[in-house]
């Protein structure tokens, strides 16, 4: 579990979503943006609830441990959420060279060659 630092509220919720809002909250500023977002928390009576805050430009989040003796809540959906987000960072596709060694015949990257249909 982790705790969410935000305005000066803490709050705790799972390491996925918490890693998920700081990598979110990274790339929404990084576009010189602010969004507002919702992620579900445990609060101090070890009920679950939501949070709603503002990331991005101007916006400061901090993620530490905190130490979880209870059953850790299920709260994978909400990660996958921000990971959905628009702005959310993706891997890149990089191009990847055909292996020369293997026996196969060449093959025509620039699709200029006729084609039957």
């Amino acid at each position: 579990m982790r705790s969410v630092t935000y305005a000066g509220e803490t709050v705790t919720t799972t390491d996925d979503v918490a890693q998920s809002l700081i990598e979110l909250t990274a790339a929404v500023a990084k576009e010189g943006q602010a969004e507002a977002v919702h992620i579900p928390i445990v609060t101090d009576e070890k009920k679950v609830a939501q949070a709603e805050l503002v990331i991005g430009v101007g916006n400061d989040v901090l993620s530490s441990p905190v130490e979880w003796n209870d059953e850790e809540p299920d709260f994978s959906r909400a990660a996958e959420e921000l990971k959905n987000h628009r702005l959310f960072p993706r891997p890149h596709l990089r191009a990847v060279e055909p292996d020369r060694d293997a026996d196969d015949e060449p093959i025509d990257w620039d699709f200029d060659q006729p084609t039957r249909a």
